[in-house]
């Protein structure tokens, strides 16, 4: 038994070798232009260009985005290796939360008793949930956007690879064929030859309808690829959204500290030397006036229960719903109500209602 089957597995590599030579020599002959060459249909080879395509961008998109996630390349090598170990990558402190910790241990140095170092206490602690914010939105766009794209380059497309190179080897083996019947002059050769053709038309049409369900399962990957998309922005969205209103909360905060502190940082209250920390503006703006300095007419507004009308001076993206949303140079109805922050106003534009941040509007007489 041992014998025949020695003697199967010869036959078997003496084939495998003849039909490896019989493609070799074809693929030559018409790289030389001296074979004639089956081309695959026109919706195939659309198909084809398709995937083609498709694992190009794919694989862009990846880059980029892994750039954007982590811009350190040492840091992205070093996760990459702990990826094929297939070990856990180790936890660090990302820059937002170690410029965090730098704050609060300054704070702490220069007393929390301080204006500054109370200051420092309190950006640090919002840096620091910048810092856990940015590690939700990498987590998030890792899993939801990262990772079904990749699973795409390293399986489905692989895939296609190797149904797509059996398809040429069957396509080489048909013209093959195609070949030996034209050179065949006895009719036993001729015969053979025929025969040999039917069957590898059959198996190059077989792998044909093969590759070619697989390469229409690209729209699904692209319907695929769009909800991860959706996915990706939503997750962009929140992220700068929460940033968004750690700021403004960070900057609410600062505007209740103690105004004052003397130079040489003894605590606040000591003598001392105005300051001011203005709320969120457009870089290109003016700071508003501190609150000590309101205008004669937003005074008057407070006293009364009327409304008045006002000049919207930049954009401001409502950070709640209890907020309403301005566009600068429109003209919008404002009223004090009782117990309000005194940086807010109630602002109206139609049915539309929501607090206003004073430093936004100029009210007009």
């Amino acid at each position: 038994l041992s014998g025949l089957h020695w003697l199967f597995n010869v036959r078997r590599l003496a084939a495998d070798a003849g039909t490896f030579l019989s493609r070799a020599v074809q693929f030559t002959e018409e790289k030389f232009g001296q074979a004639e060459k089956t081309e695959l249909d026109a919706h195939l080879e659309t198909l084809l260009s398709r995937v083609e395509s498709t694992k190009h961008w794919t694989e862009k998109i990846m880059k980029q985005t892994e750039v954007l996630l982590q811009p350190n390349p040492n840091v992205r090598m070093e996760e990459f290796l702990y990826e094929m170990l297939d070990k856990k990558v180790p936890m660090r402190a990302n820059n937002h939360e170690l410029l965090g910790e730098c704050m609060i241990d300054s704070g702490h140095e220069f007393g929390p008793g301080t204006a500054y170092g109370s200051t420092l206490i309190k950006c640090g602690e919002t840096e620091k949930l910048l810092g856990s914010a940015e590690k939700e939105f990498i987590q998030s766009s890792a899993i939801n956007f990262l990772t079904p794209f990749r699973n795409f380059i390293e399986g489905d497309f692989k895939t296609i690879l190797k149904e797509r190179k059996l398809l040429q080897n069957k396509r080489l083996d048909l013209d093959a064929a195609k070949n030996r019947l034209k050179k065949a002059r006895v009719a036993d050769a001729r015969s053979a030859a025929e025969i040999e053709l039917r069957i590898a038309q059959s198996e190059f049409d077989r792998q044909a309808e093969i590759t070619r369900l697989l390469l229409e399962g690209i729209s699904s990957t692209h319907a695929h690829h769009l909800r991860c998309l959706n996915d990706f922005v939503d997750a962009q969205a929140a992220y700068y959204a929460q940033c968004y209103q750690y700021m403004v909360n960070l900057q609410k905060q600062l505007g209740s500290f103690p105004s004052t502190f003397s130079n040489n940082n003894q605590p606040a209250g000591s003598s001392s030397a105005s300051i001011w920390v203005p709320t969120a503006q457009p870089a290109a703006s003016l700071p508003a006036p501190p609150p000590s300095q309101a205008s004669p007419a937003l005074n008057e507004l407070r006293s009364t229960s009327g409304t008045r009308k006002a000049r919207v001076l930049y954009d401001y993206d409502a950070a709640s719903s209890s907020e309403l949303s301005l566009l600068a140079d429109e003209v919008i109805t404002v009223s004090s109500v009782p117990d309000m922050d005194t940086d807010w106003l109630m602002g109206q534009r139609g049915n539309q209602k929501g607090k206003v941040p004073i430093t936004y509007l100029e009210l007009l007489n």
